[in-house]
């Protein structure tokens, strides 16, 4: 306690600038997700204040992440009510609950890179897909039907608010600029705070003449007293745990949500200028317990966001009070202030998700895994696309199998080398050489001439299957018919043990399967 005390002097200003990069995310994803902007704010203080308090990290700041917007978007059309919704997210808090218990906080390590950079490139683009509509004026947010866009979008869209929208991504692109980041100043006033006041300005200024309307700005309820603002939270409907949709939002939520935490504190770890490892399982455990809070108060599901975290560590905080003092900050605001967030327009937050979007999905990380090889980039990209046409979790599933296949054939292609020298055959087994790779080793077998010398490798091999013992057997067993010549070089046993070339026609067959496996 006496270290949290000391530090509140580094803790507090920071605490004050994640507040302040924290507010137009949170209003920002929970339009962007389809549910009022409550259940956004909602979900900021229970990240700041529950998860921070329970977490091991001291610089990672959890709250409503822009990586399950598509996800949240998916559930709530998918479901029949918005409490179905709060359910799922209460039990994907007790999955992660488990997941922590049973010591799961390897699953990250699991899962290929290339899948993780597709998945998070594929949020992106759908974060720019859903925000285009906010940016341009439509109220509603949703597009015009195709047959009627061009017609549907000369009527419905506001010029005054494209303007937002479009200065405030000019803002954003300034403030990547390498002079923006060099000043202290701009890290505390950072480029989404910037962004929506101007956006407020400018409404300000021109919209209240009837330019816009109050349906392209945000809409909290202003209370009179603690019972109409305790009323404003929503709770979860139990009786829908029979419906199968929300288990499997459950399961998905869950696992997506633990995959993301996990990499950003693995991110945040990197960044920290003490060098502190966040325990893997607390996490969970951490998250769990914030998602089901989050969900019984009607608030959206939580991650670790390396935004809000990476602005904490830069403006210097040192323990985890600035994540929970930050939290606090954010309820003051939404009891006390919410005519002040009133004045946001959706178009100006919707700049900063279009902006957030490009970030995740950029040109050049596409470039950057073409460079890597097919390897990289064919998962990658096929994670990308799977996720934008059907939705996360089997996106990623189909990312996994693609990239297990290129990991399985790549195995395959440098498990078994052959060279060769006249009519000296040398055929090497590295690494493991499993069933799969029979066809290949055949292939190889089937391609040596007669009256030819073979020699068999294994000393690289660290595995070999049943099955390509029986292989090499059965060529063994062929070869003096078209008087090819075969040895050993390996751990091959031999009477007291020796080493080295070893003519494998004088093995009885159960015996070379033995020797060489071993």
């Amino acid at each position: 306690m006496k270290n949290y005390i000391k530090n509140l002097q580094s803790d507090i200003p920071s605490a004050i600038v994640v507040f302040l990069v924290a507010i137009p995310l949170c209003l920002g994803i929970a339009v962007a997700s389809g549910v009022n902007e409550f259940s956004g704010l909602v979900a900021g203080v229970v990240g700041g204040v529950v998860v921070g308090f329970l977490s091991g990290s001291h610089l990672s700041v959890s709250g409503p992440a822009a990586g399950l917007t598509a996800i949240v978007v998916a559930a709530v059309t998918k479901l029949p009510a918005v409490e179905a919704f709060f359910l799922a997210v209460v039990l994907a808090g007790i999955l992660q609950l488990l997941m922590g218990f049973f010591k799961m906080g390897v699953i990250g390590h699991y899962i290929p890179n290339s899948v993780i950079k597709g998945l998070l490139a594929a949020i992106g683009i759908i974060l720019i897909i859903k925000q285009i509509p906010y940016l341009i004026g439509i109220e509603s947010g949703e597009y015009p039907a195709l047959s009627e866009l061009f017609s549907a979008l000369a009527a419905n869209v506001t010029p005054l608010a494209m303007f937002i929208g479009l200065i405030g991504i000019a803002i954003l692109i300034v403030y990547e600029t390498k002079w923006v980041k060099s000043k202290k100043i701009f890290q505390v006033v950072n480029g989404p705070l910037v962004a929506v006041l101007v956006g407020v300005l400018m409404y300000s200024f021109a919209g209240s003449g009837g330019a816009m309307n109050p349906g392209h700005l945000i809409n909290l309820p202003v209370t009179n007293s603690f019972e109409e603002f305790t009323g404003l939270f929503q709770h979860p409907d139990f009786s829908y745990l029979a419906n199968g949709d929300v288990w499997v939002i459950a399961v998905t939520l869950a696992l997506v949500a633990s995959l993301e935490t996990l990499l950003g504190i693995e991110a945040v770890d990197k960044i920290d200028p003490y060098k502190r490892i966040t325990p893997n399982n607390r996490e969970l455990l951490a998250q769990g317990s914030g998602n089901i809070i989050s969900g019984l108060l009607g608030g959206l599901p939580l991650t670790s966001v390396i935004v809000r975290s990476s602005a904490n560590m830069n403006a210097g905080a040192k323990t985890k009070s600035s994540t929970i003092i930050h939290g606090l900050m954010i309820l003051v605001c939404v009891a006390f202030f919410p005519a002040i967030l009133n004045l946001i327009p959706k178009a100006a937050l919707a700049a900063v998700l279009i902006f957030t979007g490009y970030k995740l999905a950029k040109v050049s990380l596409f470039k950057e895994y073409f460079r890597k090889g097919w390897d990289q980039f064919i998962p990658f990209v096929v994670t990308t696309g799977a996720i934008v046409i059907t939705d996360l979790l089997m996106g990623v599933i189909i990312g996994i199998i693609v990239a297990v296949f290129y990991i399985l054939r790549d195995n395959f292609r440098t498990s078994i080398f052959m060279v060769k020298d006249r009519d000296n055959y040398l055929l090497r087994l590295r690494k493991d050489v499993s069933f799969f790779s029979k066809p290949i080793i055949k292939k190889k077998f089937e391609s040596i001439p007669e009256n030819s010398n073979l020699l068999i490798d294994i000393t690289r091999a660290e595995y070999i299957d049943r099955d390509i013992m029986e292989t090499i057997q059965e060529f063994i067993e062929q070869a003096p018919n078209k008087n090819i010549k075969v040895q050993v070089s390996g751990t091959v046993m031999h009477g007291s043990g020796s080493k080295g070339f070893v003519n494998i026609n004088q093995l009885k067959p159960k015996r070379v399967y033995d020797d060489v496996a071993h």
